[in-house]
């Protein structure tokens, strides 16, 4: 039954998703504007600027990310689509802190989250997960040609060449880094969105940057690109026990979260769950399964 589920679930986000058979950009990343946040001292999340206006419309908002400085190393998070859009990340670093950037993560394989890697300094170390880091090494063409269809041409996407990870974090691993009175843990939670999600936890500020594992506030729904709806579930609810009250969580693309919002996306991949067992036990077909499973408390 579960692989049946996962199999209508998936059939069911490809054939609603807005990005099937996308016209224009997503976003445009000839055009975005980063800003950066403070969250707490040398605790920093960035994303564009217009972000809290898109939310409020249920838009697409580009890559957030962040940097941690601690007293002697910078962590960047998301190297971000483009040179263009790296460089803004870069500057907003540069106005921080004079520390160079010693390490960079990518929470996912995703060019608009990993392609800026190729403009780091030489002696930044990249970090990605094992799987995300073979993905790149293997798909990149194929890779890029998804990204320019959703993005357009143009965008600083047809230039990129690999650079994977330096430091290549395995299955269920969890890495702690020492940036000089800060320490920063990398985790894997498991199977988020694309089976390569790494999780970014600052333990004194109690933030966490989850990549499109949570793409954004309400109404923004999980995206499951590669399907893996019960894992993706299970990683959430696992995400969600971890955190505490007061935490802080910074999303794939969009502004500041608290650990409550996440509940959202578990009950939209609980819901689907249930409502497919349902239909597939009733021995609904693929097309009776879509027009049964509405949802509507998930709409906006």
């Amino acid at each position: 039954m579960y692989s049946r589920c996962l199999a209508v679930t998936f059939s069911l986000i490809v054939l609603t998703s807005p990005f099937a058979e996308a016209q224009e950009p997503v976003w445009d990343g000839n055009k975005v504007e980063l800003t950066s946040v403070r969250i707490a001292e040398g605790v920093y999340a960035y994303y564009p600027k217009d972000a809290k206006d898109l939310e409020k419309d249920g838009k697409p908002v580009a890559t957030s990310g962040g940097f941690i400085v601690g007293t002697r190393k910078v962590l960047m998070i998301e190297t971000m689509l483009n040179q263009r859009l790296y460089k803004q990340a870069e500057k907003l670093i540069g106005e921080v802190s004079t520390l160079p950037i010693s390490f960079a993560i990518n929470t996912s394989a995703h060019g608009d989250h990993s392609y800026g890697n190729m403009y780091l300094p030489s002696a930044t170390s990249v970090i990605q997960y094992q799987n995300a880091s073979r993905y790149i090494s293997e798909h990149l063409e194929d890779d890029k040609a998804f990204m320019i269809k959703n993005f357009g041409e143009g965008r600083g996407i047809e230039p990129i060449k690999a650079r994977t990870g330096d430091i290549v974090i395995p299955s269920g691993g969890r890495l702690t880094l020492d940036l000089g009175a800060r320490q920063v843990d990398i985790i894997d939670f498991g199977f988020a969105q694309t089976g390569g999600d790494l999780f970014v936890w600052e333990p004194q500020s109690k933030t966490l940057w989850t990549g499109n594992a949570v793409i954004a506030i309400k109404p923004a729904l999980p995206w499951l690109l590669d399907g893996h709806l019960l894992e993706t579930l299970d990683t959430l609810k696992k995400v969600y026990a971890f955190l505490p009250p007061e935490a802080k969580v910074v999303p794939g693309h969009g502004t500041l979260l608290g650990r409550e919002d996440i509940q959202w996306h578990i009950n939209y991949l609980e819901t689907i769950k249930n409502q497919v067992k349902t239909a597939i036990d009733r021995g609904l077909s693929l097309e009776e399964t879509v027009n049964t499973v509405s949802m509507p408390e998930f709409s906006g």
